[in-house]
């Protein structure tokens, strides 16, 4: 009698030492590392979001100074629709496709505003309007921040494809995280690359 009632007994504090041991050999970092990505991931688009924002009050500002350039202005708004009306798929960090697109869209609109800013180097009154750069400076913290919130999603997206791919990380997600896939990551364009050409 007292051997049948030992025996559930054993069993439930083996069940609970082996279920101690799984917690702390890193069963629970797949999805840790996961959340962290998303996290950093929704960081990236709220800024991205941010800069979207400000865009509209820009090209507001600068449309009451520099109304020859209208091809300016257009462009960034155009870049700017592309940029905020793509659709978002759920599954954009681990397809590939998506990613790309997502990243030349907001690539293409740094590089309209870019021109924006530009043209008002040839307009003083522009560049000595306060709205203009109230604006400007909220929007270079912007880019700066979105910089920054880039390389912490490229950072955690390190750590969970790393966890992903080694030992025991990969073996406990073939397990327990079957669905855990790598994630994409922000990629340098081919033009940024090339090293720049100098004529004299």
């Amino acid at each position: 009698m007292m051997n049948r009632v030992a025996l559930p007994t054993r069993r439930a504090f083996l069940l609970l030492f082996v279920v101690t041991l799984l917690a702390g050999c890193g069963v629970n970092e797949v999805p840790r590392l996961d959340e962290e990505v998303k996290a950093s991931w929704s960081q990236v688009l709220n800024l991205y979001q941010r800069r979207a924002d400000l865009i509209p009050n820009l090209v507001e500002t600068v449309k009451g100074y520099a109304q020859h350039e209208q091809a300016t202005l257009t462009a960034v708004t155009e870049a700017r629709a592309r940029a905020t009306q793509m659709q978002i798929p759920p599954d954009i960090l681990e397809n590939p496709e998506a990613f790309r697109r997502f990243q030349e869209n907001q690539a293409a609109l740094s590089s309209a505003l870019a021109r924006l800013l530009a043209v008002s180097e040839r307009y003083p009154d522009l560049k000595a309007n306060q709205n203009f750069l109230a604006l400007q400076s909220q929007l270079e913290g912007t880019e700066n921040r979105i910089a920054v919130a880039r390389r912490d999603y490229i950072e955690a997206v390190q750590r969970y494809n790393t966890e992903l791919r080694t030992i025991p990380g990969r073996w406990i997600a073939a397990l327990l995280y079957p669905d855990a896939k790598v994630k994409e990551t922000f990629t340098i364009a081919e033009s940024a690359q090339e090293a720049p050409r100098v004529k004299f």
